[in-house]
């Protein structure tokens, strides 16, 4: 365990190195890339990339085909938006998205498995990133409808809560094969913000309280402070890759539990979470967020096309929460690298945040990286904006 004064110390080494970044990319201006750059604000930079990821949407079918989760992440990134920015020219898509897709839909339609109605499939994550985003849009609009579907898949996913197996945890799937770090993260997350949003609560905070807890001694977090991606049959770190999005949800969770009960614990985890995923090589190279699929000779699937973008979300949190000029920093800079590296001509945005784009794996460019690099220029933009928002909401 690091002393107090070698985190701190840790972070001032980590805040000069970010700064230097920045630096480094505020003097490359002199060229047309960087003037650009330099002209257009934090929020002209995420409302440009909003509209090309509205491009995407379709309007028929109200998601973007054809991945059902990254559909759900990708309206909550929009809401972020609109939310950070007060731009909300793009809010009825929020209310088209709930009221075309709440039913069911047979298999192949909206997801390779039944959708069976409240956004619930045999998928639990994929049931809990729209219980997330309807949770979104509660804050949004304050619709109560919101809050009641979240509500509705919060009790469809503990439904799969089982302390017959490690002691706790919800399956990752309906067939009860997995116990797994992002659907456990989600959880937490989920049942927490219920709390923060339902006055008198005391169901969801005390779900939300063994939840974190199991999540934290499950194993799942390793001793480097990263979290794999799953456990074993036997109940042990499965060693799986380190997804940004699994060290995201971890670190969003233990906020949101921080909210709930003032636990400065939890706290203190989500600060010891993000200095681990700054400090790794296996998720910020030369300053910039990279997942392992990033690779000069690997290509990532449509699933993690999008999770850096989750990553970015909890530590956009993490700084307003903390103030933390660390974190900051961080997201500033994951901003700068996208808009001046990883943007074409279009404002299409990349997997690769450092913008390589070798012949044998390029750089894809689809509404999935579009939305996840999104969420990062969404984290970029001062919180004051969204201090405007919820006053003028």
């Amino acid at each position: 365990m690091r002393t107090g004064t070698r985190t701190k110390s840790y972070r001032n080494r980590t805040l000069c190195t970010l700064l230097a970044g920045l630096l480094a990319m505020l003097l490359g201006a002199a060229s047309p890339a960087g003037a650009a750059m330099k002209q257009m604000t934090p929020q002209g930079r995420a409302e440009a990339a909003a509209d090309v990821l509205m491009q995407s949407y379709d309007q028929d079918t109200a998601w973007w085909p054809s991945s059902w989760w990254n559909s759900a992440v990708a309206l909550t990134t929009m809401m972020d938006y609109m939310q950070r920015t007060g731009n909300t020219r793009r809010l009825p898509i929020v209310d088209h998205t709930f009221e075309v897709n709440r039913g069911a839909f047979p298999a192949g339609e909206r997801s390779s498995d039944p959708i069976d109605g409240d956004f619930t499939s045999r998928a639990i994550d994929d049931s809990e990133w729209w219980g997330l985003a309807w949770l979104q849009a509660y804050d949004l609009t304050g619709q109560q409808k919101y809050l009641s579907e979240a509500v509705t898949i919060a009790d469809y996913v503990h439904g799969y809560w089982d302390t017959s197996t490690c002691g706790g945890g919800v399956w990752w799937d309906r067939e009860r094969t997995y116990k797994n770090s992002i659907t456990n993260g989600l959880y937490v997350r989920l049942t927490a913000a219920l709390h923060n949003r339902i006055p008198g609560d005391t169901l969801w905070s005390g779900r939300a309280q063994t939840a974190w807890t199991w999540l934290a001694g499950s194993g799942l977090i390793n001793n480097s402070g990263l979290v794999n991606d799953g456990l074993t049959n036997d109940c042990r770190n499965n060693g799986g890759t380190v997804w940004t999005y699994n060290q995201g949800a971890a670190i969003g969770g233990a906020l949101e539990v921080y909210r709930a009960t003032g636990d400065r614990t939890a706290l203190a985890t989500a600060r010891r979470l993000a200095d681990a995923a700054l400090a790794s090589p296996d998720l910020v190279q030369r300053g910039v967020l990279t997942e392992q699929c990033d690779a000069l000779d690997r290509t990532c699937d449509d699933n993690a096309k999008q999770f850096k973008g989750v990553f970015m979300r909890s530590m956009m949190d993490l700084a307003d929460t903390t103030g933390d000029g660390t974190y900051r920093a961080f997201t500033v800079q994951q901003a700068n690298s996208i808009w001046t590296r990883d943007r074409d001509s279009r404002n299409r945005l990349g997997q690769r945040w450092a913008g390589a784009d070798p012949a044998g794996h390029p750089n894809a460019h689809d509404w999935r990286t579009q939305a996840s690099a999104l969420g990062a220029l969404v984290a970029a933009v001062p919180r004051r904006a969204y201090h405007a928002v919820v006053a003028e909401g």
